[in-house]
């Protein structure tokens, strides 16, 4: 186990929090202010429950029905379908069906709740349970911003992202392919994008995925930087294994779930389904479906390793019937998170959930309004792990500098909800009444002046100026506003201690593993 007594990352950490402002003030926790963010345990907003207990019911038959009836294929995987066969279900070729209740049967091993260990301890997190998880979006093949445009990502883009992800306090979790730098070769990048997330921060983070054998080399330069042993004992990297939906999956993510499944490293299991593409166009049995495919890949991952640690996944929204085009933030999307979570719940299973999601090219209001819809619902339905919490355009397919900038104060923001709303004798300000009285100017007594710096929750970019004090600064919008503050936190970015010899085996190990095969640029 990695200890946390006086290492020198342990005091860079606390110097870089206590030299952090307000915001890094919040994200410490205050006693007694009812704050929240990374690093509190718990949510004290309630959940919001949608269906009663008929209508999951329902649900669940007809996603056992689906299991027996319809089923789910595992193609190029002849190990798989092994083990599926060997715990008892009917396989036919390279489709698996199973009885009524035994994909959930088999889902029960993995833990209700896991902790995933920073390479500073400070920056462990817990999924499940009360604990929620902010991540960045995840990849993106383009990048965006106001000074250069839309344009390929690059391997300084990613680093880029990674250093401003480790440099906020909203963001909890490192993320993985932050963008695709798409400068490098294909089967070569993912070396350089996990040494990223090694070197320049110390959050958990998320390994490659686009074949076994990255999935494999991703492991190895997390033992490196851990300990060889370390990986059998906690969990440090994950794998985001989607669905190939409809109800396939493939070589390629069952391999790649085998390795960290193996491994005792998780996997977020993802079915990644656009209704009226992927599934029937109604949202019940979209929600059925999804629930099928969460469930067979991780009985997958059970079944390579009872105990390995897991996150229930979801990625399900509508699109545009007219266009085929997908949408985000939309009415239906929001019921189907709500019910998707309450199925979760009943397995037991940490839940992520998509966050700020939009279709918009820019960051305008329909950016905003799509990414705060999903959020909040993510949010309300109790989800433990939020992806593409921060820079999400373009449906996915670019990281937004400016966007990544705005919605880092909205998920400032959305830690304050989530700490709640306390009642006490502090709270109901009895002094604050007898100190000014009727007609009396609140803002100057003793209570306001306690406190006035963490009552509210104060945006790093919203403009509160009257009109002409907005006019005369320059009449800057938020995008404007937002290319300023990620300028700002890179400038002010301090890379985090990396003990030298486990830079110098990193690498070594991404020299070796260049050299063994030749570049593939597809």
């Amino acid at each position: 186990m990695i200890s946390a007594s006086n290492s020198p990352t342990a005091k860079v950490t606390e110097q870089r929090r206590r030299a952090g402002g307000r915001a890094a003030r919040i994200a410490r926790g205050m006693s007694g202010d009812g704050q929240t963010g990374p690093g509190k345990s718990g949510r004290e907003l309630p959940r919001y429950e949608l269906l009663d207990e008929e209508a999951l019911q329902q649900l669940e038959a007809q996603a056992d029905w689906i299991l027996r009836e319809i089923g789910i294929e595992f193609h190029d995987d002849p190990e798989a379908l092994q083990l599926f066969r060997d715990a008892g279900a009917t396989v036919q070729g390279t489709r698996v069906c199973f009885d009524a209740g035994h994909a959930a049967h088999l889902c029960r091993t993995a833990p209700k709740s896991f902790q995933m260990v920073g390479r500073d301890p400070s920056s462990s997190i817990t999924l499940g349970g009360e604990h929620t998880v902010f991540m960045p979006a995840y990849g993106p093949p383009f990048v965006s911003d106001l000074d250069r445009g839309r344009r390929y990502a690059t391997i300084e883009d990613f680093r880029n992202f990674v250093k401003l992800t480790y440099a906020s306090p909203w963001l909890n979790h490192g993320g993985g392919t932050l963008c695709e730098p798409v400068d490098l070769p294909v089967n070569k990048r993912h070396l350089d994008m996990v040494y990223a997330h090694l070197r320049y921060s110390t959050k958990p983070f998320m390994g490659a995925v686009t074949a076994p054998e990255r999935a494999e080399d991703s492991i190895a330069m997390a033992r490196t930087a851990f300990g060889e042993g370390a990986l059998e004992d906690i969990c440090v990297i994950q794998g985001n294994i989607n669905v190939n939906s409809p109800l396939v999956y493939d070589g390629v993510m069952t391999g790649a779930l085998k390795a960290y499944a193996r491994a005792n490293q998780s996997v977020v299991v993802s079915p990644f389904i656009l209704g009226g593409a992927m599934g029937p166009v109604t949202q019940p049995a979209l929600l059925a479906q999804s629930h099928a495919e969460a469930m067979a890949g991780i009985a997958l991952s059970q079944l390579v390793r009872q105990g390995a640690p897991v996150v229930y996944g979801n990625f399900l929204t509508t699109m545009d019937l007219k266009s085929g085009a997908p949408t985000f933030g939309t009415p239906e999307a929001s019921l189907s998170t709500f019910a998707i979570a309450q199925l979760c719940r009943r397995l037991g299973l940490p839940l992520r959930c998509g966050g700020a999601l939009t279709a918009s090219k820019v960051v305008d209001g329909q950016a905003m309004q799509e990414s705060t819809a999903g959020m909040l619902s993510g949010l309300l339905a109790g989800s433990n792990f939020i992806f593409h919490a921060a820079g999400w355009l373009e449906g996915g397919l670019t990281m937004s500098y400016e966007k990544f900038a705005a919605d880092l104060d909205h998920c400032g923001m959305m830690w304050r909800l989530l700490g709640g709303l306390e009642i006490d004798d502090e709270g109901l300000a009895a002094e604050a009444y007898r100190e000014a009285g009727p007609g009396g100017l609140y803002l100057g007594t003793v209570h306001t002046y306690r406190h006035f710096a963490t009552a509210n929750y104060e945006s790093a970019l919203a403009d509160t100026r009257s009109f002409e004090q907005w006019q005369e600064a320059g009449r800057q919008t938020l995008e404007q506003r937002a290319n300023a503050r990620w300028k700002e936190m890179l400038a002010a970015y301090e890379a985090p201690p990396l003990e030298p010899a486990i830079d110098e085996a990193l690498q070594d190990f991404m020299a070796r593993k260049k050299a063994e095969t030749p570049d593939q640029r597809y």
